[in-house]
């Protein structure tokens, strides 16, 4: 059982540094000096859609728009679903 203990422990290191070392970039809150930029890219999306500038985007950059979109709606309701402790309606005690 200790063998097999080591050789789990030594295949799962590496791996475990990794995500530590991305875990301390990407798992910060934003500064607010990000925030202020999040409200300036609100702001330059706004203006875009006004202008119809959204028309001049090439495929690939209407893909990835798609692609983020798509992650922000399912880690939406991946949130929605672990707040409720459920996959269909609240419990709502009658």
């Amino acid at each position: 059982m200790a063998n097999i203990l080591r050789g789990v422990m030594a295949s799962v290191q590496p791996n475990l540094k990794t995500f530590v070392k991305y875990a301390r970039v990407e798992l910060v809150p934003p500064s607010p000096s990000e925030i202020g930029g999040a409200a300036r890219g609100i702001g330059n999306i706004i203006s875009s859609a006004k202008s119809g500038k959204w028309k001049q985007l090439t495929v690939k950059q209407a893909w990835l728009n798609l692609l983020v979109a798509t992650e922000v709606t399912c880690w939406f309701f991946i949130g929605e679903c672990i707040g409720k402790r459920s996959f269909i309606g609240y419990k709502i005690d009658v």
